[in-house]
């Protein structure tokens, strides 16, 4: 049985991972961490991870980017994994948490489905082939969520750009006073309702168009993916693993 620590407990996301843990026989959790305390679990919760009694074999994070200092702290003075499934590090944040995988484990993901890691890969292979097509990325999310883009959709931008390496990222093209350059990578971002996650990548050629697209009907997707990772890196040498790594061990 894998033990886990989730930060962000009392948040949506960590809400899901709870009830999916409690109907899992592989994992439990035994301590939960977050600003808000107050909400009643079977486990201790806390603000400070110090505070948790006992050891871990992963942290699942799904909470505030601004805690990431904190949790690599944490991690690096008990030897924990972390799987970091949060979007929007600063750069500095980002430095903190590639320093944290030289000591311990740490898994980093902009999203946690296998379903959208594997549309990047789609992604990488039509680029290649549609090496003159116009490419746009069009992401959906709810009314809530604070970073835009999404860090999925400069995932997968990111990925085009792994094989049209001189392409320039657009994100307003309201601020753009000329016709569309071949090597614009756009992306966009909507915001509204409940929605939970959808993206869809456009390559529009002459008199043709192909899209590529994934749409997340349920956050349990994303659970059961961080649930994945803190399987996988639960044990693993110190290093920085992702979704990649996780898909070529399956």
């Amino acid at each position: 049985m894998t033990r886990l620590i989730i930060s962000g407990i009392n948040g949506k996301m960590g809400k899901v991972l709870e009830a999916m843990c409690e109907n899992s026989d592989s994992v439990e959790i035994i301590g939960g961490i977050d600003v808000n305390l107050g909400v009643p679990h079977k486990f201790p919760t806390v603000s400070d991870p110090f505070g948790l009694q006992g050891k871990a074999d992963a942290v699942i994070d799904f909470s505030h980017h601004s805690f990431a200092p904190a949790l690599c702290n944490y991690a690096i003075k008990t030897g924990t994994p972390v799987v970091f499934a949060t979007t929007g590090h600063s750069e500095d944040e980002l430095k903190t948490i590639n320093d944290t995988s030289k000591i311990v484990p740490v898994f980093k993901s902009a999203n946690m489905s296998l379903g959208v890691n594997l549309l990047t890969e789609l992604v990488k292979k039509a680029t290649a082939v549609l090496s003159d097509f116009d490419v746009e990325i069009i992401e959906k999310h709810h009314n809530q969520k604070i970073d835009a883009p999404s860090g999925t959709a400069l995932m997968i931008a990111d990925s085009v750009k792994s094989v049209r390496t001189d392409g320039k990222y657009v994100f307003d093209r309201t601020k753009e006073k000329k016709k569309r350059e071949q090597n614009e990578i756009g992306i966009h971002s909507v915001r509204g309702g409940t929605i939970v996650g959808e993206h869809e990548v456009i390559f529009a050629g002459n008199n043709e168009i192909i899209s590529i697209s994934h749409s997340a009907q349920s956050r349990e997707i994303f659970a059961s993916g961080a649930i994945r990772a803190a399987l996988f890196i639960a044990g693993k040498q110190n290093g920085f693993y992702n979704m990649e790594d996780l898909i070529k061990e399956l």
